[in-house]
């Protein structure tokens, strides 16, 4: 018999807001996070706008000494999870923390501190490299933090599958508590990577927007004006543990996690499968784990990234794993306002599909004015619809064909 497994806390750090409150309350209200650049000068690239995490003070989650040591994406790491132990109300001096882990997604990793000891080198000499350089650079570090910040001495592990990366997390991390092997995971995703370099490498892919202008209508999912996706960061971080473990301490629950699909498309470096084939595999694996039909889906966080094929592909996906249903369920990118954290996607994403099932409240497609040529679902367009959500998913695709899916339900008690 698998082990029940429930969320308990969520800590969030994204272009919309520091918080849990501050996140949701944007999300539902149709905030946009999306601004000018400011991080470099973008005046000579083709996309000049991004979902910049805004006002973040590292000092107010750790030493000045330790934060000066973290790359941003670290720091990011470590402040949401703090939030999500916070918000979870578990105190470890009465846990087994050999029996509590972490399990991160990062795509890129500390890409900044990788650009700015480039320039020491090639300014400066071999000499004059950070000592610091390697530790605050390798994806596998936040997760390290995490488990050294909170002192958790269970697995701490970092999965790296590009877009995928913080569903796939927690589907490891779903794995992990289902098996017996911990009673508490912290999971998801955290990315900080809007740097001139990486910026400079997704310009020359012509995968951004070049919606300028107006920076909040930038990120347009499902639109017939979709230009590419918007480059965002942060992390999201979610508290996962074996259910008698938090009814044992009368812990407040989110949702339960009941299933997870992962596939491979085989086929593309960056482009999805034909028909998004991959993608609706790896959404029916999460139904069949969850022991879900179709029809049990009220709600679908899709990938949603704003680019041509991702979309029109996702979409034919949905209508081959729902069928009928898949004009029945509402489905909605909160892309549209957070723009794409890459590697931490899937983190802040899970957050959103765990609250809508919790609060009855599916977060909008803004931006949507006019559906793209096959695009012909219900995105939840413009405004936050209220209804009762009893079980949904979420949908994150990568480079390389990576296809991630996990599902929730609501949680009854007794059941």
């Amino acid at each position: 018999m698998k082990k029940r497994v429930v969320i308990t806390g969520v800590g969030v750090v994204s272009p919309v807001g520091t918080g849990k409150e501050k996140f949701w309350d944007s999300l539902t209200s149709g905030v946009s996070g999306i601004g000018p650049v400011t991080r470099f000068d973008a005046t000579d690239l083709p996309t000049r706008v991004a979902a910049e995490v805004k006002d973040f003070d590292p000092t107010k989650f750790l030493d000045r000494k330790e934060a000066r040591r973290m790359d941003r994406f670290a720091q990011y790491a470590v402040a949401a999870s703090k939030m999500a132990m916070e918000d979870s109300g578990l105190d470890m001096e009465k846990a087994d923390r050999e029996r509590a882990g972490v399990i991160l997604g990062c795509g890129i990793g500390g890409m900044e501190t990788f650009e700015d000891q480039a320039k020491v080198m090639i300014n400066k000499g071999n000499g004059r490299i950070s000592p610091f350089f390697v530790p605050m650079m390798i994806s596998n570090m936040a997760a390290g933090h995490i488990s050294m910040q909170l002192n958790l001495k269970g697995p701490s592990e970092t999965v790296v599958t590009a877009c995928a990366s913080a569903t796939n997390a927690c589907g490891s991390a779903l794995r992990l508590l289902q098996h017996g092997d911990c009673d508490v995971v912290l999971t998801g995703g955290t990315e900080a990577s809007i740097i001139q370099l990486s910026f400079a490498g997704f310009c020359a892919m012509k995968a951004m927007s070049t919606l300028n202008d107006d920076p909040a209508k930038a990120s347009r999912p499902f639109d017939r004006d979709r230009s590419g996706f918007v480059m965002g960061e942060g992390a999201g971080i979610l508290v996962f543990e074996e259910l008698e473990h938090a009814l044992a301490r009368g812990a407040h629950i989110y949702a339960e996690v009941v299933g997870y699909g992962s596939s491979c498309d085989a086929y593309h470096i960056t482009d999805p499968a034909p028909n998004g084939e991959g993608a609706a595999r790896a959404m029916q694996g999460a139904l069949k784990d969850a022991g879900l039909k179709p029809e049990d889906i009220d709600y679908i966080n899709a990938h949603g990234t704003a680019t041509e094929k991702n979309d029109y592909y996702e979409t034919l996906a949905i209508k081959s794993v729902f069928g009928d249903h898949a004009q029945k369920v509402a489905i909605s990118s909160t892309k549209s306002m957070t723009g794409h954290l890459l590697g931490a996607a899937g983190g802040i994403e899970l957050i959103a599909t765990a609250l809508a099932i919790h609060d009855g409240i599916i977060p909008p497609t803004i931006n949507l004015d006019n559906p793209g040529e096959g695009c012909d679902l219900d995105y939840v367009p413009h405004e936050a619809r209220k209804i009762p959500v009893e079980a949904a998913i979420s949908n994150t695709f990568g480079f390389g064909g990576h296809n991630a899916t996990v599902a929730l339900c609501k949680y009854r008690p007794g059941e």
